[in-house]
């Protein structure tokens, strides 16, 4: 399905994100995280677990906004590429060692701006180019270069499918 880009923690709330080539995922999170510390902007009232977010929406901010943020700037811990991040919603996916399930959506705020220091980084962040929260269901390690691949479809569309399934048998 796609790949990890890139990896990133940071301990605190503002505090630069830093780059892995490996993290360990742990029931909560991602160890040496700030959501997984508490010690996010967010916490305790609106935490994610690990945030993903797509490698190509960030090239899309380079190119049309002139916004670099490879360096972490983004405030997501999983970069990712050729990795549809909606279609993992309500979907169970595995990531190295490591499974998860897709929650919500991440839209980026005002904090990420302030955070990045550069202006309308949230702007340049929208629809749809946020990134996704996902809750870990097993532990294991994430590095750089693993597969990402759905273990489990979203109920709903399994629901769709025998439906439409159904509805072609009796036609």
């Amino acid at each position: 399905m796609g790949r990890v880009e890139a990896l990133f923690t940071a301990p605190a709330d503002g505090e630069p994100m830093r780059a892995h080539e490996t993290v360990d995922v742990v029931d909560g999170g991602i160890r040496g995280d700030r959501y997984l510390l508490g010690t996010g902007h967010y916490a305790p009232f609106d935490v994610c677990e690990v945030t993903f977010v797509a490698s190509e929406g960030l090239e899309f901010v380079r190119d049309e906004y002139d916004i670099d943020l490879s360096d972490g700037r983004h405030r997501r811990n999983v970069v990712t590429r050729d990795v549809d991040l909606r279609a993992l919603l309500e979907t169970t996916f595995r990531v190295g060692d490591a499974v998860f399930r897709g929650t919500r959506p991440r839209p980026p705020c005002a904090h990420v701006g302030r955070v990045a220091g550069e202006e309308g980084v949230a702007r340049a962040l929208k629809e749809g180019r946020g990134g996704i929260c996902a809750d870990v269901v097993d532990p294991g390690s994430v590095t750089v270069g693993d597969d990402v691949a759905v273990v489990e479809a979203a109920p709903r569309d399994v629901g769709r499918d025998i439906a439409a399934r159904l509805r072609e048998t009796r036609e």
